[in-house]
């Protein structure tokens, strides 16, 4: 395909998308609002790089952090409006992954 078709916002949507872990943070932020280790022990993902995941992903929009005057202090992270319209995206890709991809042997 020719790039110079390929719509800007398309390009940018794919580019947010395809970070590594972005689409398995945000299909985790589905459930609801989460703490940094509850996503983390969900995603395997390491948790500098989750904080890096998460503060580009509120700078895009997508993600909401509140932070709540405890002690000790409690943030937790949920999805925006805009992070919760993926979600039929979300729910797409998972219906194509358990028609379309082999389910891998655990132990």
């Amino acid at each position: 395909m020719n790039k110079s078709l390929i719509c800007p916002r398309f390009e940018k949507a794919i580019s947010i998308l395809s970070q590594r872990w972005t689409g398995l943070i945000i299909y985790q932020l589905l459930a609801g609002p989460q703490r940094n280790c509850t996503i983390k022990s969900a995603t395997g993902i390491s948790g500098r790089l989750l904080s890096e995941r998460l503060k580009e992903l509120e700078d895009e929009g997508i993600v909401r952090r509140e932070v709540y005057p405890e002690t000790p202090v409690r943030i937790e992270y949920s999805l925006t409006e805009k992070g919760l319209s993926l979600e039929p995206i979300m729910k797409e890709i998972e219906k194509w992954s358990q028609e379309w991809l082999p389910q891998e042997n655990t132990k």
